[in-house]
């Protein structure tokens, strides 16, 4: 689905307050032209976590999505990406093709909506759910709010 830029978006810089933050910790992050369908990727991450290696996969997922404006559904591009994080991609691709994850997928997307989750990123400390990009201080506040004084002691 083509992408619209939003109010203070450009090709280069996401708006604010995002546009700063990503950058102030030295990460790229342009505008992608489009939404891909992201379900592909998705399940090639459940894979990459049975055998240890999400946060490499996802994070390298992350990375050419917000630097380069890949499309996450293309098969070519998981490939890359599953090589550059050391997964087997000739285990992979057929469990993709398949659809191997994809109750799974399916399961956490609808947990996500029960828990009421309407946007990514999401976090869920104690009780209290938030979404969005947020700096330390929301989180700092939420943990505090949280903790027992005994665990905040401890």
């Amino acid at each position: 689905m083509v992408r619209e830029a939003r109010p203070g978006e450009t090709a280069d810089r996401l708006r604010e307050p995002l546009g700063s933050r990503a950058e102030a910790e030295g990460l790229v992050m342009r505008r992608p032209s489009f939404t891909p369908f992201t379900m592909p990727s998705l399940e090639a991450t459940e894979y990459a976590r049975e055998v240890g290696k999400d946060e490499a996969f996802f994070g390298q997922t992350m990375k050419v999505y917000w630097e380069e404006g890949v499309d996450l559904s293309d098969m070519s591009v998981l490939e890359s990406i599953a090589k550059t994080s050391d997964l087997d991609w000739e285990v992979l691709k057929p469990r993709l093709e398949s659809g191997h994850y994809r109750e799974q997928v399916m399961e956490q997307h609808r947990e996500a909506v029960s828990l009421g989750i309407q946007g990514i990123p999401a976090f869920l400390i104690g009780n209290l759910l938030f979404t969005g990009a947020q700096p330390y201080e929301v989180f700092k506040k939420v943990i505090d709010r949280v903790l027992t004084p005994e665990e905040a002691a401890g």
